[in-house]
């Protein structure tokens, strides 16, 4: 038994799921010719490495494609959001040349600096309340084009900041800074701050937890986001469980 997740992209499966088309992903370009993918920092392999690798090529390095920031974001804590933007972003950063950052937009439960084994005492929180150019705030990680933005110590105010035009600013600065940027937000049953922040972005990335996440929690972050205009990319089925071992699903 193996625990994964995959892209929910075939039509048929999306609709079987969420009963929404899953778009069609099309972008900045890949690295240069010279450039050599690498390993990951973080520890994956089998199905999941697969699977986050297909997840990054479709989100952001397939032919054409023209997305650079992404919300990640669950319908409930506890779905592992923030595992699968930290890994993301860190198989982005592997496959490309191109700057990523990784931001950390839950104030109430950060996670993404436990997730790279990194302190989190000077971050977003502190940028929303200063001037200093936002990559002062930005700890560059085990790669060199890969960067991340801790949570910092978030507080109320922070939160009440996330939808606030300091926020739209810092969302700005952080487009002209990196190539790619990467948002783990918040489970939408605790607020709208995702489905705000998706509308500032190139659009959302739901994720649903296998046999837990229910329909009906599906189907109202798709109404929610439709209704705050933060365009879905598409759902990411997380802890999936596959009844056949990952060497002979591989070959499938």
């Amino acid at each position: 038994m193996s625990r994964n997740f995959e892209l929910l992209h075939e039509a048929g499966k999306a609709a079987d799921m969420l009963r929404a088309r899953v778009e069609e992903f099309s972008p900045a370009p890949l690295a240069p010719e010279i450039f050599v993918p690498g390993t990951p920092s973080l520890p994956i392999d089998g199905v999941a490495k697969e699977e986050v690798t297909k997840l990054v090529q479709r989100l952001f390095l397939a032919p054409g494609q023209r997305t650079r920031q992404v919300v990640f974001m669950g319908t409930e804590q506890g779905n592992g959001c923030s595992w699968i933007c930290a890994h993301t972003a860190d198989i982005l950063a592997s496959q490309t040349a191109s700057s990523v950052c990784v931001v950390d937009c839950d104030v109430h439960y950060p996670t993404l600096h436990t997730e790279f084994q990194v302190a989190n005492h000077y971050g977003l929180a502190e940028a929303l309340q200063a001037g200093e150019p936002i990559r002062q705030f930005a700890q560059q990680l085990s790669r060199p084009n890969l960067w991340l933005l801790s949570c910092g110590s978030g507080n109320e105010n922070s939160q009440q900041l996330l939808t606030g035009d300091r926020m739209r600013k810092r969302m700005f600065e952080l487009r002209s800074e990196f190539d790619y940027v990467l948002l783990d937000v918040a489970p939408l049953n605790s607020g709208n701050h995702g489905v705000v922040l998706g509308s500032w972005c190139d659009g959302v990335a739901l994720v649903l937890k296998a046999n837990s996440s229910s329909r009906k929690a599906a189907r109202k972050a798709l109404q929610d986001l439709e209704i705050g205009k933060a365009p879905v990319l598409g759902a990411v089925l997380n802890q999936r469980t596959f009844p056949i071992p990952d060497s002979i699903y591989s070959r499938l």
